[in-house]
């Protein structure tokens, strides 16, 4: 068995260029070997384009083989966050690709033959959430570590104070949305099916024809009845301004690439409905997406001859509607300029952090309406703001912990369905039909968004008996978040119901938001409660409450045991990855916490010790524990100020603990023997070191690229301590 990392984007990729030298160099006196993927955005742009690319600049299809990889019981691997790329974000990757010199396509917008489409084809299996479905061969385990759990309880974060005269609100659909329209049914047999659509003028057209279905899975579809979401958002964006709100956008356009980019373009079109009436032809002439965002549109203007007139226009209606929440005040960046700008997972709870404020242009804190348009899961956030007005501000020092057993293995509930996802070009029914028979259909009008998802028997059940699992284990409170309004919910109540009945079990289902507000009444209380939930709901939980209790969710331990025997260990989610590369590109310093890849390291060696019984990884895995446990203790994550300790310096603090902890324990005296001197070494040159990464910072870097760096250019900068660097491939020296 070996431990596989992956290369992958941004903060993560960068931090990279730093621990995992380290963590290789220990790791080799066990001799186990740590080997490399890259998965990062650029690495499956090349991969995926190779003919078109020169032999020296071609590389292996990384995901591909890590997807044969996790199928395997000796799979152990650690990944790290990777962009789930937006189509801005692609052709951003694509064009300095092309600058560096790889004669790579275009992403076609709208292809104008057979070889642009593709093309697109291709680029979309990029995009979005690529890299989940194929890695989760498992269903997710995902918790807060005690040591992490205590020291943030010792250590608390900020508190923003929640004004219970408040104004902020959760809005959402209450009929026309996917919610509503949800249809299910648990597949009899093993089959193929097809996806058709057949139009009211009789047209019919097989838009998937090898959907395979397994006897007992969970089938379903919906679809959003985009004239109501156009209503909807229409009647949200006048109440921001009756109300005084902040009007702010909070979708998922990254992961669900093919319908969230879609509701996004909708909210700007109706926003600006003016502008776009006036200038449409103009628009048009340009390709002008609504989809990709005002970024975009005010960029294609640059080269308009009514560019003055759009210009004035734009700033009329940004004076007159609802104001729109900033993503960056000074900059006059909004929540509808970039659709991967503003992550409903990620900016919800850091908005509900932050006594239920966003920001508006001046830069200043306002109540805001938070619009989530499909319900299925706005309810969770709307159930956070009833608690706090109920309740008040939630004090971190005494919370308990909400745990999460995900729904995920097999491309449970994959996001957004991309191969299942379509738009009505007509009024008409989409129908899935297996063997002659209709299993689901829907009546939509042109323009309507329509999706399908699955979920396999052996995925749900293994899903429960992890939930049980962690139940028993914990002592905990476990509740299943299941909808019985919802209809594949229903349905997997049913088996819930019936499985805890053969296990000789009793645990809660609740819907959403009625769970969420369990969970926030037990951990208000200093208990501790399981959610048990489907994959979306997975995601949105696994930041929601741990930045709710930690002020991060980048210090959890995940943990993905895979139904064929290996497992993955990823590591803390990448929010604001975006904005600390420009802080280290600007100042040298990268504010990065690297918790997450020492927590799944440690989860790492221990089962690697387990599997292969080997004691030096299990001595390695114990010392790494105390290690982490000494480092929160100290305090030793990185500061947000330039000049002071970084990710950097941080990984020497965790390789100094991790070898006096090696150098001062029993049970390997070869260990033992070789780490007394590195300790030393390590300890007596501390200052040295720290001094060496402080000099480094305060001026500007050079990557070489943000979607591909240059190694040498990164490693240099993640790498500038000489002394640390020296101690490290002494470590690293064969034996």
């Amino acid at each position: 068995m070996h431990i596989t990392y992956t290369l992958t984007d941004e903060s993560p990729a960068l931090a990279t260029y730093s621990f995992l030298p380290i963590a290789q160099a220990f790791l080799s006196r066990a001799n186990i070997v740590v080997k490399t993927s890259d998965i990062s955005l650029s690495g499956r742009i090349i991969a995926n384009f190779s003919e078109y690319l020169k032999n020296d600049q071609k590389c292996e299809d990384a995901l591909e083989n890590l997807g044969e990889l996790v199928k395997k019981a000796d799979a152990n691997l650690i990944k790290t966050p990777n962009i789930s790329a937006s189509i801005p974000q692609l052709k951003a990757a694509i064009k300095e690709l092309q600058n560096k010199g790889y004669i790579l396509p275009n992403y076609p917008d709208e292809p104008k033959n057979d070889e642009e489409a593709k093309i697109k084809a291709k680029y979309q299996k990029i995009l979005g959430s690529a890299v989940n479905p194929v890695l989760r061969q498992g269903n997710s385990d995902r918790r807060s570590t005690k040591a992490v759990k205590e020291y943030a309880k010792n250590n608390p974060y900020r508190v923003t104070p929640f004004d219970k005269k408040s104004k902020t609100k959760v809005s959402y659909m209450k009929e026309g949305d996917f919610f509503s329209n949800e249809k299910a049914v648990l597949v009899e047999k093993d089959c193929v099916a097809s996806i058709e659509f057949v139009s009211n003028s009789g047209k019919s057209e097989v838009l998937k024809s090898d959907l395979k279905l397994e006897k007992n899975e969970i089938l379903d579809a919906t679809f959003m009845d985009v004239e109501k979401l156009k209503a909807f958002y229409e009647k949200e964006i006048e109440f921001s301004k009756q109300e005084d709100l902040l009007f702010s956008l909070h979708l998922k356009a990254t992961m669900m690439k093919v319908s969230d980019p879609i509701l996004f373009g909708y909210a700007v079109k109706v926003f600006f409905k003016d502008l776009f009436a006036e200038f449409k032809d103009e628009f048009e002439e340009l390709g002008v997406n609504p989809n990709n965002g005002l970024s975009e549109l005010l960029s294609k203007i640059e080269n308009s001859k009514k560019k003055d007139e759009i210009l004035k226009k734009y700033q009329e209606i940004l004076n007159t509607r609802a104001e729109i929440s900033m993503v960056n005040s000074d900059k006059g960046i909004t929540n509808l300029h970039v659709p991967s700008d503003v992550i409903v997972d990620a900016s919800m709870p850091a908005m509900l952090k932050n006594a239920g404020r966003l920001w508006d242009k001046d830069g200043k804190e306002k109540d805001t309406n938070a619009v989530i348009p499909d319900q299925t899961y706005a309810t969770i956030y709307e159930a956070v703001v009833e608690d706090l007005h109920k309740n008040g501000t939630l004090n971190p020092k005494v919370l308990g912990t909400v745990a999460n057993v995900g729904l995920m293995a097999r491309k449970a509930q994959e996001y957004g369905s991309h191969d299942k996802t379509f738009v009505a070009k007509e009024d008409g029914v989409f129908k899935i039909v297996a063997e002659g028979k209709t299993l689901l259909e829907h009546k939509v009008r042109k323009g309507d968004i329509y999706r399908a998802n699955q979920a396999k028997f052996d995925a749900v059940l293994n899903w429960i008996d992890l939930g049980i699992e962690r139940a028993d284990l914990t002592g905990s409170e476990a509740i299943f978040w299941l909808d019985s309004k919802r209809a594949s919910n229903e349905i997997m109540a049913s088996l819930v119901k019936q499985r805890l009945k053969e296990k000789g079990k009793e645990m809660s289902i609740l819907a959403p938001k009625e769970a969420c507000l369990r969970s926030l009444e037990l951990i208000r209380a200093g208990k501790d409660v399981i959610s048990i939930t489907g994959n979306v709901l997975r995601d949105y939980l696994t930041d929601l409450f741990p930045i709710l209790e930690l002020g991060t969710s980048a210090k959890m331990l995940s943990v993905v045991p895979m139904l064929n025997g290996g497992a993955m260990f990823e590591t803390g989610a990448g929010g604001s990855a975006p904005k600390q590369v420009e802080q280290l590109v600007e100042e040298n310093h990268l504010r990065w916490d690297s918790l997450g890849e020492f927590l799944a390291l440690q989860a790492s060696l221990e089962f690697y010790a387990n599997k292969c019984s080997n004691n030096k990884a299990k001595v390695l895995a114990t010392c790494l524990d105390e290690a982490i446990g000494e480092w929160l203790e100290n305090n030793k994550a990185p500061s947000r100020k330039v000049n002071e300790d970084d990710n950097r310096t941080s990984h020497f603090y965790l390789a100094m603990y991790l070898a006096n902890h090696l150098a001062k324990q029993a049970n390997d005296m070869e260990l033992q023997s070789f780490f007394k001197d590195i300790a030393l070494e390590l300890s007596s040159n501390e200052e040295k070191i720290r001094q060496e990464f402080i000099d480094a910072q305060g001026v500007k870097v050079d990557l070489g690229g943000y979607y591909k760096f240059d190694d040498k250019k990164a490693n240099d900068i993640m790498r500038p301590s000489k002394t640390f660097n020296s101690i490290v491939a002494k470590i690293g020296q064969k034996r």
